[in-house]
């Protein structure tokens, strides 16, 4: 009986042993657990982009490693590093243009958008990382001034000109911005006295899922918000 009960205690005593340093590793967890989310803390890091006397407008950013960004006299740069380096892939021959837009899809494939009146405004699209651009779309309306873009998916998407002939213009491309065409203006509400969009930052156009997209513009006598349902077919307008 002695050695029974010798064996018991024995086996309370590994239990109670366990149970210890289990609680004992879970308290003493927390402080560094806490530690680490410390150091993960959000914080900012100046970095030199290499583009000396440059406006940055757009940026995409694709993932925590790969984001694009545009501005003036043509610039566009790209990180595959999370911005630790920064790389000029801007087109050739384009340093006249002022880039306010720009949609990236991965490392490889972006539009950009450059905005002005008439021919100023134009599109240029790279499917190998800035290597090479196509110019896929050039406005040929003096009246047009295209300031934003947005993309639904990788193949749709949308830019917007300020008023012409009273409502606003809207291009449509179903092929990832290799080629453009107007939509008929028949769904747009007329357009208020000096209302237009902004292009400060190509920003005010924006899409969220596969066919809802918003338009903010200003200038007018109310600032108001467009909003479509059909990929830019029909829109309605409040007031804001």
């Amino acid at each position: 009986m002695g050695k029974k009960r010798q064996v018991g205690r024995t086996y309370r005593s590994v239990a109670v042993a366990i149970a210890c340093g289990a609680a004992l590793a879970a308290l003493t967890a927390v402080p560094a657990q806490a530690r680490d989310t410390a150091h993960r803390a959000p914080h900012w890091e100046l970095k030199d982009s290499g583009a000396a006397d440059v406006r940055f407008r757009g940026l995409s950013a694709v993932s925590r490693n790969t984001a694009w960004v545009a501005g003036t006299a043509g610039t566009v740069l790209r990180t595959t590093d999370g911005g630790a380096s920064w790389r000029n892939v801007s087109p050739p021959g384009v340093t006249d243009l002022q880039f306010r837009d720009i949609e990236a899809f991965d490392a490889r494939r972006a539009v950009v958008l450059a905005i002005g009146e008439g021919e100023a405004s134009r599109v240029y699209r790279t499917d190998d990382a800035g290597a090479t651009w196509t110019e896929s779309f050039r406005n040929a309306d003096a009246s047009a001034f295209y300031d934003c873009m947005t993309f639904f998916d990788s193949r749709h998407g949308l830019a917007m000109s300020d008023p012409v002939d009273g409502k606003f213009r809207i291009l449509s491309t179903g092929d990832g911005g290799r080629s453009w065409k107007v939509l008929p203006n028949a769904g747009m509400p007329a357009a208020l006295d000096g209302e237009a969009g902004f292009a400060a930052s190509g920003q005010c156009l924006v899409s969220s899922g596969p066919r809802d997209v918003w338009l903010a513009t200003g200038g007018g006598a109310r600032a108001r918000v467009l909003h479509s349902a059909d990929r830019g077919l029909t829109w309605t307008a409040t007031d804001t």
